[in-house]
């Protein structure tokens, strides 16, 4: 068994490099929710000197607001502005010598795609016009996922460690209670029902069929880092190896 670990970098979080030698693949901001083209290209070199496999994590036009304004544009403004954000990074990337794998959108991109079959398709039109050989990560077993294959994509299936599920599969949203799980050891054990036993247990106390194949560490919260190192020592434990 094994499974990949993703964790979203150069959004300022200043743990990036110590993250990159605990997960297998990384997302990398592309300036519109945060970062620059100097994050960019130095996220790059860290995630190169890893072996670590290196994604877009393109958003909605809101640096203000970090990504998470719900906002309804067309589809063609969607398609043109992820390909903006997948070639500024791609370009970063070339230049250093690595190779894009994947796209993964961001926050309220993200959220929303999962549920609106319009947005996920014109994202995976970016991805697919711009390179179809790119993996998709998306939500597992929501909208997005259909939507890559529909493109023609090759979809891995998102969980995360640290975020509620309600009974229909989707994360609890951030405004709501229960959205984030702040102790460790709750994290760890969904963590671990997700990858060994495809399940997780919903807010209502549910429990939830999921295709786990990469799990989102995320790299801003107090002990994100240590929480990482917890979570790969006990995946190794379990004979789970991480793998991009």
């Amino acid at each position: 068994m094994q499974i990949d670990l993703n964790a979203d970098l150069g959004e300022g979080a200043g743990s990036d490099e110590a993250l990159l030698a605990l997960v297998s693949s990384a997302n990398i901001a592309c300036g519109w929710h945060a970062g620059d083209a100097k994050t960019m290209q130095q996220c790059v070199r860290w995630a190169i000197r890893h072996g670590v496999a290196i994604g877009a994590h393109p958003s909605f036009p809101d640096r203000e607001n970090f990504g998470r304004s719900t906002m309804h544009l067309p589809p063609d403004e969607i398609t043109a502005g992820v390909l903006y954000q997948i070639g500024a990074l791609a370009a970063i990337v070339k230049a250093e010598g690595g190779t894009l794998a994947h796209v993964k959108p961001h926050g309220q991109l993200y959220n929303q795609a999962a549920k609106e079959p319009g947005l996920a398709a014109a994202i995976c039109e970016a991805v697919r016009r711009f390179d179809p050989s790119l993996k998709f990560f998306g939500l597992a077993g929501s909208g997005m996922i259909d939507a890559a294959r529909k493109a023609g994509l090759t979809p891995v299936e998102e969980v995360f460690a640290d975020r509620g599920y309600q009974p229909d599969g989707s994360l609890v949203p951030r405004s709501q209670p229960g959205a984030l799980i702040e102790d460790e050891a709750q994290s760890l054990a969904q963590t671990l029902s997700l990858v060994r036993d495809h399940q997780v247990t919903a807010i209502d106390g549910s429990i939830v069929a999921v295709n786990a194949q990469t799990v989102c560490l995320h790299g801003d919260g107090a002990h994100a880092l240590a929480f990482a190192k917890r979570i790969r020592e006990r995946l190794l434990e379990e004979g789970i190896a991480v793998h991009a």
